[in-house]
């Protein structure tokens, strides 16, 4: 069987297991957004996150009671904590928190832009059985103090890192990269910077339009940039360098497992959840914030009782087959590409790649 023919078994397999998964969702993330204060003010933030104080927030003891029931419903094994904001070192409690976590026996990683991580810090992180963690370096010094409004930030973050590789102990440290229009000429210098910190991988997406992008359209990636990011990440893969794409958009059959190690899924709702910092439930955090959308507050009812009951947009086998997906070709496949690039006004994907790379 050649690479085409095997890849469009694995897809079909996968479509399938999907169908199954529709009815039977499994928990394999569950997000804690811990905060949405955040020490920088990114251009491309889906949350929109900056100096936000919310009255609302999630309690210390809140988040214990939220652990102990979490393990008792649903156990420690087989999903792990994803904690991010906002910054969440920038909670007071942090350390108490995912202490207590790590008392409990979770397995906990960490999306972080990373200034905040002195020598100290993670020294305590380990302490606190944090496994994984994602850092932010997007650009260049220059660009990415300017993209993330933070002067400064590069060198803080780049701190950060080394401070988490010098301490030990963690199953991996990642660098985060978001590509912008501005930014894709520098991923060839980045890679000799990242080449020479001792990094796990390196993961690399593009700027998408949500959140407070949408402020700046002339970052979005053409085309063009489009098709030279993957290339950039294929050649790199196949010289066996840990770099991938993320985990969003169907890349059509020629991109699929060469520029990620999986076949593309939407994971929200059926694998991924997420509590915000005040209390509200719903399933990617990067997916637009909209009423009909938050699933329920977890100081109302048990997370459990939603996980089972809730999320009916996302289990739905036909609740994106509209327009112009619904004739498409790829649609077992697609199955209506990313939640958070769902257009949810004009049911359409914000981002079509079989549109972008005519596949």
């Amino acid at each position: 069987m050649d690479k085409t023919s095997l890849k469009i078994q694995h897809m079909t397999e996968l479509s399938e297991y999907r169908k199954k998964l529709l009815k039977k969702p499994v928990l394999r993330h569950l997000f804690f957004e811990l905060t949405m204060n955040c020490n920088e003010h990114c251009k491309h933030c889906g949350s929109s996150c900056g100096d936000e104080f919310l009255p609302d927030l999630l309690s210390t003891r809140e988040y214990f009671d939220i652990l102990d029931q979490i393990r008792r419903d649903f156990g420690t094994k087989g999903f792990m904590l994803c904690i991010t904001g906002g910054e969440p070192l920038l909670r007071k409690d942090f350390f108490e928190i995912m202490g207590y976590a790590n008392k409990l026996g979770f397995s906990w990683g960490m999306t972080t832009n990373g200034t905040l991580i002195t020598k100290e810090a993670a020294h305590k992180l380990r302490e606190a059985g944090m496994k994984t963690v994602s850092i932010s370096i997007d650009g260049l010094e220059e660009t990415h103090d300017d993209f993330r409004r933070s002067p400064g930030g590069y060198k803080r973050a780049m701190a950060g890192i080394q401070n988490l590789i010098d301490e030990g102990g963690f199953q991996h440290i990642q660098i985060t990269t978001v590509v912008t229009h501005e930014s894709i000429a520098e991923l060839d210098r980045l890679f000799d910077i990242f080449d020479k910190v001792d990094i796990d991988s390196w993961r690399v997406i593009n700027l998408e339009p949500i959140g407070r992008a949408k402020q700046y359209p002339e970052l979005l990636l053409t085309p063009d940039d489009y098709r030279y990011l993957f290339s950039f990440i294929k050649t790199k893969r196949d010289n066996g360098y840990p770099l991938s794409y993320g985990c969003s958009h169907f890349l059509g059959t020629d991109l699929e497992t060469e520029t990620r190690d999986w076949y593309f899924i939407c994971n929200a709702g059926i694998y991924t959840a997420s509590i915000m910092a005040n209390g509200d439930i719903a399933a990617c955090l990067d997916i637009e914030r909209r009423p009909e959308l938050i699933q329920g507050n977890i100081r109302k009812n048990t997370f459990k009782e939603i996980w089972d009951s809730k999320f009916t947009q996302y289990r739905d086998p036909l609740f994106r087959k509209c327009g112009k997906c619904m004739e498409c070709k790829d649609w077992d496949f697609c199955c209506g590409d990313s939640f958070h690039t769902w257009n949810f006004d004009e049911h359409r994907p914000e981002i079509c790649f079989k549109e972008i790379l005519n596949f």
